[in-house]
């Protein structure tokens, strides 16, 4: 790891925001040595380490959670680089301000020689078109685009720029990450909450960053508003006690989109869960589900599935409960939905698992698929018909 304030002289820095901005703002890296996470991609040797240290990045998109350092990375990159830096957002962006950029960095690079750095936030809510007019000048290099999304780049994001860029995973931040920006705001005087004097209990520190689920930048303003409002006694000590930071963060914030990774990753954890017989993850993901408001009918289905695919031949009650557990909760609907579904969670996980009837269908298929089809034998033939010798 890093020295917590970055290293002397590592490169050039992104200046910080200052005034009313919120801590997560003015506490933005202004360096890689700043930077916290992300190790599997940024430690010394890493391509895209390399890549920027080299000033050798080509136009990249960074794929990640909420909160994980996109934006701030981009940043980073070109400070370091010596680049003009422009932003656009996916969500706001018309075509007319993405021709004025895109004229602009071809102009700057014919002129001057500088190189612009284009970075799109949310690039996946850029429609085709949108996302063509930017294709020439990645391919030609007037610009290096650096897209930003929460989404799978594959799927969201046009093939022709995916495949003239680098894609990047970033990584929700782990609990020991948090709270070492955590105690980084609570030194820095200049752009952090240095200037205040806080005691912080570890059990606070530790809950802040557990339910902040990876995300920095919610991780950072809970600490804002429990110090902000939380009284000095009278030597002007504020005490960070769990329950303050009970109260900063309020409840935990499900990461889950239900057009998204999440969906498909936490259904999975939940089949995966009852394969293994582990009653208590699969109620962990089902409750999580349930919470996040994923469609209760969606999770029947899976049920109905998985009691066919593998519990199948241990236990012939197995399908038959799914089936009643699909028409029961179409019948009470939420929230008494949960119930069966509780229910129906519970019995797939005790029931014994035998996929012998999925996997020979699967070894049928793969023979149908991979070899001659075998004619049907004339002892299997329809008989109510006259058998045509040459057929």
């Amino acid at each position: 790891m890093e020295d917590l304030f970055g290293k002397a002289g590592d490169a050039k820095a992104v200046k910080a925001p200052t005034g009313a901005s919120p801590l997560a703002a003015r506490l933005r890296p202004r360096s890689l040595g700043e930077f916290v996470g992300q190790l599997h991609i940024l430690a010394p040797g890493k391509l895209l380490r390399r890549a920027i240290e080299a000033d050798r990045l080509p136009s990249v998109i960074l794929s990640g959670p909420p909160g994980t350092g996109k934006t701030t990375l981009a940043q980073i990159i070109a400070g370091i680089t010596g680049a003009k830096f422009e932003r656009l957002s996916g969500v706001e962006s018309n075509v007319a301000e993405m021709r004025r950029v895109v004229a602009a960095a071809a102009n700057r690079l014919s002129t001057s020689g500088q190189k612009t750095i284009l970075f799109v936030d949310e690039i996946h809510h850029f429609n085709k078109a949108q996302q063509d007019i930017l294709l020439p000048d990645v391919e030609s290099g007037n610009l290096r685009l650096i897209g930003a999304t929460t989404y799978n780049p594959f799927f969201y994001v046009n093939s022709a720029l995916v495949s003239r860029s680098q894609v990047f995973q970033l990584e929700p931040l782990r609990v020991e990450q948090l709270e070492e920006l955590i105690d980084r705001a609570l030194v820095d005087e200049e752009r952090g909450l240095g200037k205040h004097r806080v005691q912080m209990d570890p059990e606070a520190r530790r809950h802040l960053a557990k339910i902040s689920d990876g995300d920095a930048r919610k991780c950072l303003n809970a600490l804002e508003i429990g110090v902000l409002t939380t009284a000095p006694d009278e030597s002007g000590l504020v005490y960070f006690t769990l329950e303050v930071a009970e109260q900063s963060i309020q409840q935990k914030a499900i990461v889950y989109d239900r057009a998204g990774d999440a969906h498909y990753d936490t259904i999975s954890a939940f089949i995966k869960s009852m394969r293994a017989s582990d009653e208590k993850g699969a109620f962990y993901w089902l409750a999580k589900m349930l919470h996040a408001g994923e469609d209760f009918r969606f999770i029947a289905r899976r049920i109905v599935i998985f009691a066919s695919e593998d519990v199948g031949l241990a236990d012939a009650a197995a399908l038959p409960l799914a089936v009643a557990t699909q028409q029961a909760v179409e019948f009470v609907g939420m929230p008494e939905a949960r119930i069966p579904l509780a229910h129906a969670t519970a019995y797939m996980c005790r029931a014994k698992k035998n996929r012998e009837a999925y996997e020979a269908l699967g070894a049928a298929t793969e023979e149908i698929e991979s070899e001659r089809t075998t004619r049907v034998p004339e002892k299997l033939k329809n008989k109510h018909f006259p058998v045509n010798p040459e057929g």
